[in-house]
């Protein structure tokens, strides 16, 4: 889908081609990846570049197209990893500012709406890289506390009974941030690298370069702290595993050593040797007796032990 967006006083959808601020394309089709590639003759290498999903954020020129990638969050439809990164490719020449991207993703559409209602005046190319960087680190922050309510949500489960669908859940999260983790690292970079471009300095705006930096260092943060709770967190209830385990296996020693106990006996009576109790119409009862009265002093035994 491509969408035209001409600036007043905010960003809004206009149909006509000619006077737009910005071109933003989501999942393109065939007919829009030639529109880019042929009418607006995007070079065929940065678009190859944004559709791997893996992509790391950038800077890089060519035949004076600039291409910035970042990376932006998004929900996924695999319920093993409920949150992802994708890149955000910034492509701009002259008066043409494209964004392409091949995954759905709440950020551009919130971007949209919020300079409508703050009525914001985009200066120049590297004024919408800035805010969308601002934008980006935003939402980390959103979908970072729907993580987090899925940690306590994990960690109540975990608390009323430990079995592997909780455990599973925690891993999922730890997967998301990782991956939230490494995306920020990417954007932090590119941030410096846009802030140190000599050329281009006169094109930033100081406030807005404090804000990206100060919501870029949050999002990090926030997320680094997630992490250490998160492993924390699996690395506890892996020792309340290991230690639940011990106490099993310490118990069935125990009841195994019991039952021992009166085949031991039944055994030593039971082989082919005079024990003055073969022609005794009570032998049966006397060794059954015995191994009674020998089981329980080991039960006793166990619990004043804490066996059981």
């Amino acid at each position: 889908m491509i969408t035209f967006y001409k600036n007043n006083n905010g960003l809004f959808p206009t149909e006509n081609r000619e006077n737009n601020k910005w071109i933003n394309v989501v999942c393109p089709t065939q007919e829009e990846t030639k529109f880019l590639l042929h009418e607006l003759q995007i070079p065929e290498a940065f678009y190859n570049d944004i559709e791997d999903i893996d992509e790391r954020p950038r800077i890089e020129i060519e035949n004076g197209w600039f291409l910035i990638i970042l990376r932006i969050p998004f929900k996924s439809n695999d319920a093993k990893l409920p949150f992802n990164t994708a890149p955000l490719g910034l492509m701009f020449k002259d008066d043409v500012f494209v964004s392409l991207s091949f995954h759905q993703a709440e950020i551009l559409s919130d971007f949209v709406l919020y300079t409508q209602r703050k009525k914001s005046d985009v200066k120049n190319h590297f004024d919408l890289v800035l805010r969308l960087l601002l934008s980006s680190s935003i939402w980390f922050l959103k979908y970072l506390k729907q993580i987090n309510q899925r940690i306590r949500l994990a960690e109540d489960n975990l608390e009323k009974s430990i079995k592997n669908e909780e455990l599973q859940a925690l891993l999922q999260i730890e997967k998301c941030l990782v991956f939230f983790i490494t995306s920020l690292k990417g954007n932090d970079m590119l941030f410096h690298r846009i802030k140190n471009l000599k050329n281009h300095k006169e094109d930033f705006d100081p406030v807005l370069l404090e804000d990206v930096e100060i919501e870029l260092r949050q999002a990090e943060e926030t997320t680094n702290i997630y992490s250490n709770i998160l492993t924390g967190m699996m690395d506890a209830y892996a020792s309340v595993i290991s230690n639940n385990l011990n106490v099993i296996m310490k118990r069935l020693t125990s009841i195994s050593i019991i039952l021992m106990i009166p085949t031991l006996v039944a055994s030593l009576y039971g082989m082919n040797v005079p024990n003055n109790l073969q022609e005794n119409s009570y032998g049966f009862v006397v060794i059954l007796l015995i191994s009674l009265l020998i089981s329980i002093c080991g039960v006793f035994l166990f619990k004043k032990k804490n066996m059981f």
